[in-house]
């Protein structure tokens, strides 16, 4: 009996230990001897390297936009035809019958030329709201944002353009318009720097 129990004690059980890849850095751990006076010195620099990798990601989902523009000032008035929605695709026959009204793109986009100014979106984290890299995004600082509006807002000094939405505690977030899973969405804590610059009424891309 003494024999039989011995066996069962000690050793390496199957399934026992940290699963692999269930720890601070997601991914399997060894064992490695460093001396008593380094093992601080080792300890801040694996603490650091966690807090970089977790500072990239917070920036993957920023997706942070560039190269902020306002609208001319000396813009002139337009009056392009816009066609019945009933005209089918391809090339509109050129008949006045055919011409709903004259549209001013400038007046669609903008609603108030001195509050309004336009980004560039960078990433891909809002392509399911339409907002496509390259994409130039018109951001209305005027108007007062609500849940379900797309917003420029600014953390801790870096831009970002999500959907406002509000956490169980009240708190705000922001979720990107991605299913891929790539973009995560962004918490608002109490220590953050966290400010609204903007609601993103429209946009508008080029494709030649």
């Amino acid at each position: 009996m003494s024999e039989q129990l011995e066996k069962k004690v000690g050793g390496k059980r199957p399934g026992a230990g940290r699963k692999p890849g269930s720890g601070l850095y997601q991914e399997s751990t060894t064992v490695m001897r460093v001396p008593v006076s380094q093992k601080a010195v080792v300890s801040d620099l694996l603490a650091a390297y966690a807090k970089k990798q977790q500072r990239q990601q917070y920036r993957d989902d920023l997706d942070s936009p560039q190269g902020f523009e306002q609208p001319g000032l000396h813009v002139q008035a337009l009056a392009l035809p816009l066609y019945q929605s009933k005209v089918p695709a391809g090339i509109p026959s050129p008949a006045d019958d055919h011409v709903d009204r004259r549209l001013d793109p400038n007046t669609y986009l903008i609603d108030k030329a001195d509050s309004t100014f336009f980004v560039t979106i960078q990433g891909e984290s809002m392509i399911e709201a339409g907002l496509m890299p390259g994409d130039k995004a018109v951001v209305d600082k005027a108007k007062v944002a609500v849940v379900g509006d797309i917003v420029l807002a600014m953390i801790d000094g870096e831009f970002t353009i999500k959907t406002l939405a509000k956490q169980p505690n009240g708190h705000p977030k922001l979720l990107p318009a991605n299913a891929s899973g790539k973009y995560q969405p962004i918490l608002i804590q109490g220590q953050m720097q966290f400010e609204i610059w903007g609601v993103v009424t429209g946009s508008f891309r080029r494709f030649r």
